[in-house]
């Protein structure tokens, strides 16, 4: 019964994109095949075009306004396409950009009933005064308030209903990955279901604020170390599941398009900012705002960067830190054969493949890129290039390296719009630099050593129990108790009793720790 109600959910997804002309809109229908120009056709057909059903001359204003009305995973995909005017019709993501701050707000009497609901007394005895909504996104709206001791802090609230319509849209884009690798079987290299679970895990996070005031302390850390970025402070006795409360900044929204045009703003060391604080924690810390997208972004006014909105949380283990690092140095430096080769050492490439013919591929896209600004690149072609080298070395995509790449897209697309000529491998390469250094010079090799230290110390203390076990196997086979020969096929192997199957384990155990050993 749900996948029946999900599969209707996946027909009004594209009945309402066709009345809002945002299935194939008119504007792009010469750009496609002639059978989907033959389905926006005839989805025009029921297209409503008056003001009262959200129509716009804009087709990305359309699109927008039909992801609005289909909820927040939706609007959660329109914001990732809005930063890249780079790589789409500007006029588009222009439209879009109304997906970055400016979703239809619920009202403040909503907003004071679940304030009062989640704390069980009237909101006149936390707040002297409370605003009507100051910005709305997808899954929260923010409210400005002031505290009882005179401090102006931001409140955020989950909109009504978030959790269930949530799970809902999830389980569409389920239907759609599933259906996409049944009927286009080259797609499940890709991992589009698994992608999904990855993304509803991220999303259901995002559903619990107690968990996001966490990831902004753990990202304010970075932010205080570097001096990149600013993160609000949390006010966590007023926080819970459903409300957060935390520093009201002002600021000019990066959205805004006044961003672009005041003086006192220098917008090209903003855009390297962006790039570089992002980096920082990705390579440096290992966790990484994972929502960078413009409505998330504010520049205060002392010209400092300061993100909002930490929902979505990505992180990277130390392994991960590291090749990833060293790859893009290795772009850096034109070291193709050793960017090959940090992707077989990863598992990234099948091992059937060589590390030549994938170095080779690797020079054939970035070449024609290095040293250029963004301005003479098209990242359309370059994706379009690196998808077409991961299908040929059957590279399958990582779900927690997707939102890597996909928070890279929209964090350079950020910095593009402040800056059309800016230089993503200038801007990176100061903080891969450093943390190369730091992760294969004195430091990362003295780390490495402890690390390899702490595991022989816990081999070689359970050495003696280990040493037990091996006496104990060998006396208990030398007392004809184990029988180590081979079965034949007409004689089942002998049962160990449990107290020889011990002494086997530890005897590997002891196998291992030297072996452990060795290799310190």
């Amino acid at each position: 019964m749900k996948t029946l109600f999900t599969f209707f959910r996946l027909l009004k997804t594209a009945f309402v994109l066709a009345r809002h002309d945002a299935l194939i809109p008119a504007e792009y229908a010469r750009n496609v095949p002639w059978f989907m120009r033959f389905v926006g056709w005839i989805s025009r057909l029921f297209a409503v075009r008056t003001k009262e059903k959200g129509w716009a001359q804009n087709p990305g204003e359309r699109f927008a306004r039909a992801l609005e009305s289909l909820g927040p995973a939706y609007i959660k995909v329109g914001q990732i396409l809005a930063t890249r005017s780079d790589m789409l019709d500007p006029e588009f993501t222009k439209g879009l950009s109304r997906l970055k701050d400016q979703v239809p707000a619920f009202s403040r009497d909503k907003a004071i009933e679940r304030l009062e609901k989640e704390f069980g007394k009237p909101w006149q005895e936390i707040f002297k005064t409370f605003s009507e909504p100051k910005a709305a996104a997808s899954v929260a709206q923010v409210h400005q308030a002031e505290l009882l001791s005179g401090e102006i802090v931001a409140v955020k609230i989950l909109r009504p209903n978030i959790h269930t319509n949530m799970a809902k849209d999830m389980d569409v884009l389920r239907m759609v990955a599933a259906l996409g690798e049944f009927f286009v079987p080259s797609s499940r290299r890709l991992g589009p279901k698994l992608f999904v679970e990855t993304a509803d895990r991220a999303v259901m996070l995002e559903l619990d604020l107690r968990l996001e005031a966490a990831a902004a302390s753990e990202i304010g850390e970075a932010a205080e170390d570097t001096g990149l970025f600013r993160v609000p402070e949390i006010y966590w006795q007023f926080s819970s599941k459903n409300v957060l409360v935390l520093e009201w900044i002002d600021g000019t929204a990066f959205s805004s398009d006044t961003l672009l045009t005041d003086p006192a703003i220098d917008r090209p060391a903003l855009a390297v900012k962006v790039i570089q604080s992002f980096l920082t924690c990705a390579f440096d810390y290992g966790v990484f705002h994972a929502d960078m997208h413009e409505g998330n972004l504010i520049v205060d006014k002392d010209g400092e960067l300061v993100l909002l909105d930490f929902g979505i949380l990505g992180r990277l283990c130390e392994a991960e830190q590291r090749f990833h690092a060293e790859i893009l140095y290795g772009f850096l430096m034109r070291d193709y054969h050793r960017i090959a080769e940090i992707h077989f050492e990863a598992g990234y490439v099948p091992a059937h493949h060589t590390v030549e013919d994938f170095a080779s591929a690797l020079r054939a896209v970035g070449e024609p890129i290095f040293g250029k600004t963004s301005d003479q690149v098209s990242m359309a072609k370059v994706l379009l290039q690196l998808f077409e080298i991961t299908e040929i070395f059957d590279m399958q995509l990582q779900p927690q390296l997707i939102m890597l790449q996909k928070t890279m897209m929209q964090a350079e697309g950020v910095a593009r719009r402040l800056d059309p000529e800016f230089d993503m491998w200038e801007a990176s390469r100061p903080i891969v630099e450093a943390s190369l250094r730091r992760e294969l010079g004195a430091e990362g090799r003295i780390a490495d050593f402890m690390k390899d230290l702490r595991r022989a110390q816990k081999t070689l203390r359970a050495m003696p129990d280990a040493a037990d076990n091996v006496a104990a196997l060998a006396k208990a086979w030398a007392d004809g108790e184990v029988d180590l020969s081979k079965p034949t096929s007409n004689t089942k192997p002998r049962g160990l009793p449990k107290g020889i199957a011990w002494a086997a384990v530890g005897a590997v155990t002891t196998l291992a720790g030297v072996w452990a050993i060795g290799q310190f």
